[in-house]
């Protein structure tokens, strides 16, 4: 087929090149050396590293929650038990009350006295019952677990834990393991930097048909292949690289301060809660001594009040002495067992 037009010389004739060309082609290549290879997996590997450690450092977060709505239901179940004693006694002072109205030495109030307190002791222990039962359905859904309303909360006695952890403060927190992920991913991308700037060989093959084919100067159809050896290399990059690593130098100096950052608010945190361990360990003490002198004072009014010496107002005012001690006193055994939980997953360790 002849071309469209001719350039003619003396004694040579070049035909001139087609308007139209076509091209069908299968292209296959093989890499036969990268350098950058290795760092790229290695980025991969680091950035699902990274990934998992901020996972494993999300779900830690939760564990507060958990010992929050544990020790909330705790602290409510424990009073509503002291309550629970308190209303008894009651009861059996209002039968004794009703008798004695009944035999006429005492007076109506007596009993009426009595039993104003019981309904307000009861209501106190059906509030209680509603805030464990609220705080039990938070705990469940923090940790999928079903946990009934007739099951009894343990508080854990982690004393010993504490003791050993204050001798040697560990650094278990999975931040730490974040932080250190994160830089192992920055080297690596660093590596992938360095390694760009270095020669990558590759071989390749093309087998196609077209028009025209591999003789650019014969305007019909023909098949053709092609084989070689490729090389790309960039030895200059016109800075591109250097501030690649200055982005990545940023990046790691941003992790260090935020290491830093962490561990100096956790440290702040550590010593808040070792204070207020330190005190409610001392305020239970304290807590013992007032319960056994306010339950002699309530056993020496009782009886006075078995004599008929004193009212029933005033053993009653007795007896919500002791209750307001005991109340505090297994306020302060809940916020102990609370505080040592709370260090002990301030510093990482789990909780046994």
């Amino acid at each position: 087929m002849p071309a469209l037009y001719e350039l003619r010389l003396p004694n040579v004739t070049v035909p001139g090149p087609p308007h139209d060309t076509y091209d069908a082609h299968l292209l296959a290549q093989q890499r036969l050396y990268d350098p950058t290879l290795g760092p790229r997996r290695d980025v991969e590997r680091a950035s699902l590293a990274t990934a998992e450690a901020r996972v494993r450092t999300t779900v830690y977060a939760l564990r507060n929650d958990v010992n929050d709505a544990f020790f909330s239901a705790a602290l409510a179940e424990a009073r509503a038990g002291e309550l629970t004693a308190a209303i008894s006694d009651l009861e059996t002072q209002l039968r004794v009350a009703q008798a004695r109205v009944r035999e006429g030495t005492a007076l109506r109030s007596e009993p009426a006295t009595i039993e104003a307190e019981l309904l307000r002791r009861r209501q106190d222990r059906d509030d209680l019952g509603a805030t464990r039962s609220a705080s039990l359905a938070v705990l469940g859904a923090l940790t999928g677990l079903r946990i009934g309303a007739g099951d009894t909360l343990a508080l854990p006695d982690l004393g010993a834990a504490v003791t050993a952890a204050r001798a040697s403060l560990p650094r278990t927190r999975p931040e730490y393991a974040q932080f250190a992920r994160t830089r192992e991913q920055l080297a690596a991308q660093e590596r992938v930097v360095t390694a760009q700037t270095r020669p990558r060989v590759s071989a390749f093959g093309r087998v196609g048909y077209g028009k025209p084919g591999l003789d650019f100067l014969d305007n019909s159809f023909n098949s053709y292949w092609l084989a070689g050896v490729q090389i790309q290399w960039a030895p200059w990059t016109w800075g591109s690289a250097d501030r690649d690593r200055e982005v990545l130098a940023v990046q790691r100096e941003i992790i260090s301060t935020d290491e830093d950052a962490f561990t100096a608010a956790t440290q702040r945190s550590i010593e808040r809660q070792l204070a207020d361990i330190d005190r409610l360990t001392a305020s239970l003490r304290t807590d013992d001594a007032i319960i056994a002198l306010r339950e002699r004072i309530e056993q020496e009014t009782r009886r006075r009040y078995d004599e008929a010496v004193v009212t029933a107002a005033e053993y009653v005012d007795r007896r919500n002495d002791v209750l307001a001690a005991r109340l505090t006193r297994v306020g302060h055994d809940v916020e102990l067992a609370q505080a040592r939980a709370h260090y002990l997953t301030t510093i990482g360790l789990e909780l046994r």
